[in-house]
């Protein structure tokens, strides 16, 4: 396997890793623009043009996309996220030049036709609807806003009601004229692809792309505090975030296996202590979310009304504990799952050109697997404990919930136990 890269001179890269003995390959095109990039304004907008992407062309109608696609057995999908936008393909190998093609079609010359726009706000709102009738779902943006409130990290990816509904063809136009430069995308392929059959499509179908420029985004500060929804549920979904670290910083990797051994499994401290000891939820895990500026570490569980007044200072307690216990047992333990699902990763192209392209889009370049491995190899228990302090220090949470919430501790109760330290 062999991973090269080409810049065009209009600046689009062209990304490819080969790999022998498979028939297939992953193919997409990935924007360095999501929902942080949105305005109070066109807030949802990204995510409306991944819809309507799929909805038409000057030379190909929605259901010509489609047809063309699945005529050669192949899947075409998207996905917004607060800093990227990535449409995809997997197609049998004979078939990426058709894949690149409407790649290219229908992120430079869709027309968004008034009537498709008007149904795919009715399908968006409909999203937004059951979004909001989901609680495991609702109480990550709810976690998210409150983490960073009246700030676009903060808001939702999907948009309000009220906006979404109004939304015209010239807010998608805007955003995708502004963001969807040739600087700022990544034609990535990963599985039976030869490199200079990709950068030769590339320079086909995208070689007349304007550059474009750098496009600054407002920086993003981690604030805390809480929102809480009494609702008429079975459980409450308690989810807890502190400030935590940007994709640069050195314990970037000790903080991915501190939060494995915290809630990365069953084996983890909070799912032994709280669920298999005490019997206090049925869900609970915690996850690092790293962006260009900033960083959050969040932990979510799911209780009963009776558990949660014993379950959050437990939850507490054991993120405390760890800056100063953190064993090489579980150090360990978690070093191995983290290498295990990276290499793991290898064996689906679709996995494999994700990871090149957010690699890319994040650190600037791809990072050779043997890297990667020996980056969590050099985590040791000393780092847990350093990046567990830090992250535990380093300012007021955030506490999102929503369901029967009247034994839930205060915002201030539970930042109070975190000033403790």
């Amino acid at each position: 396997m062999t991973v090269k890269m080409t810049t065009l001179a209009n600046g689009l890269r062209v990304i490819s890793e080969g790999r022998k003995g498979l028939q297939t390959t992953a193919v997409g095109v990935w924007v360095d623009a999501g929902a942080r990039y949105e305005t109070v304004a066109n807030n949802g907008v990204a995510h409306m043009l991944e819809h309507m992407a799929f909805k038409g062309t000057k030379s190909r109608s929605a259901q010509d996309i489609a047809v063309e696609i699945e005529s050669v057995g192949g899947h075409l999908n998207a996905y917004t996220s607060r800093e990227h936008t990535a449409y995809f393909v997997r197609v049998l190998k004979e078939d990426l030049a058709l894949s690149v093609d409407i790649l290219a079609d229908i992120l430079q010359r869709s027309t968004f036709a008034e009537d498709e726009l008007e149904r795919e706000r009715a399908v968006v709102i409909q999203e937004i609807g059951q979004s909001e009738d989901t609680p495991d779902d609702i109480i990550f943006d709810r976690l998210q806003e409150v983490s960073f409130p009246n700030q676009a990290l903060g808001r939702s990816i999907l948009g309000p009601v009220e906006g979404v509904a109004n939304m015209g063809r010239e807010v998608l136009f805007d955003f995708m004229g502004q963001h969807y430069t040739a600087s700022r995308l990544l034609l990535c392929a990963a599985g039976a692809v030869d490199h200079d059959v990709l950068v030769a499509l590339a320079e086909q179908h995208f070689g007349d792309l304007r550059p474009g420029v750098p496009n600054p985004f407002e920086t993003a500060t981690f604030q805390g505090g809480e929102q809480r929804e009494e609702r008429d549920l079975e459980q409450v979904h308690f989810a807890l975030a502190l400030p935590a670290l940007t994709y640069d910083d050195d314990d970037f990797y000790p903080m991915q296996v501190m939060s494995t051994v915290l809630g990365g499994g069953m084996s983890s401290r909070l799912f032994q202590e709280v669920r298999e000891r005490r019997g206090l939820c049925y869900s609970i895990f915690c996850f690092a979310s790293s962006y260009k500026d900033c960083g959050a570490f969040s932990v979510y569980a799911g209780t009963g009304a009776d558990q949660v007044g014993e379950l959050v200072p437990v939850i507490c307690d054991e993120m405390l504990r760890l800056s100063g216990d953190a064993a090489e047992d579980e150090v360990a333990r978690a070093r191995n799952q983290l290498k295990a699902g990276t290499l793991m990763s290898l064996e689906s192209s679709a996995a494999r050109v994700e990871q090149l392209a957010r690699q890319t889009l994040v650190f600037g370049r791809q990072i050779p697997i043997e890297e990667l491995i020996e980056k969590i190899d050099a985590v040791d228990v000393a780092a847990v404990r350093r990046v567990a302090g830090r992250i535990t220090a380093m300012g007021d949470p955030a506490v999102a919930a929503l369901g029967p919430i009247k034994g839930l501790a205060s915002q201030a109760e539970i930042a109070a136990r975190f000033a403790k330290g």
